[in-house]
């Protein structure tokens, strides 16, 4: 696109994020007033619709609109009611659940990442960004059909917002944890890539080690869920947050090398998706049970200032 700069492009990731983030309380709502099954079907619209659109745009605006503004929609229609419906159905072995699920995203992202390589050398962007519309179809339908919030007697009663919660000194602590995780979350997840290609590295070396990292995130995030249930999800949360943050300093920021690249993008990639893991079983953790819903809305406002501008800074 002739009136695209590279800054947009960074902005257009960080607006994706937030706008996942920011459309959380309404999905709650949703979620409350009619079921889980309609936020994240409109959730799978406008996932889909964001890539459909988004293959045929012509000007930067639009790929603002519909990869920014509704892929990110749909991601937070999708996300936000189901990683509420987990820690229902487990009274123990919450973070081993949330882990095996967590790491769904990671063996998806290492797919994507050969695969839309592929497809971009053969097919260009169009049609890689509508292929990958027909695969979001395809995963989340079944998904969506199949899921079911577990009926006890303690069945959350979702509210966009409960402003009480932030009385308690302990969910002040955690949204600002989540503040920060997330700040080193976006920086890894996305710039990792990019940096192998600043130290002068091929496109294929930098698809390798964007995958690597994926596959760090699809091991470790059980191994930390069952790490959470045996020894506690907040001493654990805090351990592999400091190992994360510790990792950065001493291994990415000095190193040129492709092989140590490829060690850090493995051992960061297995810490990295703590957020995910833990704060669903966190929240459990800090608020009764009934408002882990309205807890994660809050979560998701604290991060919405990370996601929108991590990425172009």
């Amino acid at each position: 696109m002739a009136d695209a700069k590279t800054l947009d492009f960074a902005y257009i990731g960080g607006l994706n994020f937030s706008m996942a983030m920011l459309v959380a309380p309404l999905t709650n709502l949703a979620t409350r007033r009619v079921s889980v099954k309609l936020p994240m079907s409109l959730g799978i619209a406008f996932f889909c619709g964001g890539f459909l659109a988004g293959s045929f745009s012509t000007k930067i605006w639009q790929l603002y609109l519909f990869q920014g503004v509704f892929v990110g929609w749909g991601v937070g229609l999708v996300w936000v009611p189901a990683n509420a419906i987990i820690p229902q159905w487990f009274t123990t072995k919450r973070s081993l659940a949330n882990g095996i699920c967590a790491a769904g995203s990671g063996i998806g992202g290492l797919i994507m990442c050969f695969s839309t390589e592929a497809m971009l050398s053969s097919l260009g962007l169009a049609w890689t960004m509508r292929i990958t519309a027909v695969i979001i179809v395809v995963v989340l339908v079944p998904a969506t059909v199949l899921i079911q919030p577990c009926i006890t007697d303690d069945q959350p009663h979702q509210r966009m917002f409960d402003w009480h919660l932030v009385k308690r000194y302990q969910v002040l602590l955690l949204l600002a944890w989540s503040l920060v995780i997330m700040f080193g979350y976006i920086t890894l997840m996305f710039s990792l890539s990019d940096y192998t290609l600043s130290i002068g590295k091929s496109q294929r070396a930098s698809a390798t080690v964007a995958a690597v990292l994926n596959l760090g995130c699809a091991i470790g995030r059980p191994f930390i869920g069952f790490a959470s249930d045996r020894y506690g999800r907040i001493r654990v949360a805090g351990i592999i947050t400091f190992a994360c943050s510790l990792l950065v300093f001493t291994v990415w920021l000095p190193t040129m090398s492709f092989a140590a690249l490829l060690v850090f993008a493995f051992t960061g990639g297995a810490a990295l998706g703590i957020f995910w893991v833990a704060i669903g079983p966190l929240a459990a953790e800090v608020v009764d049970l009934r408002d882990v819903t309205s807890y994660l809305s809050l979560s998701s406002l604290t991060v919405v200032l990370p996601c929108s501008c991590k990425l172009a800074l």
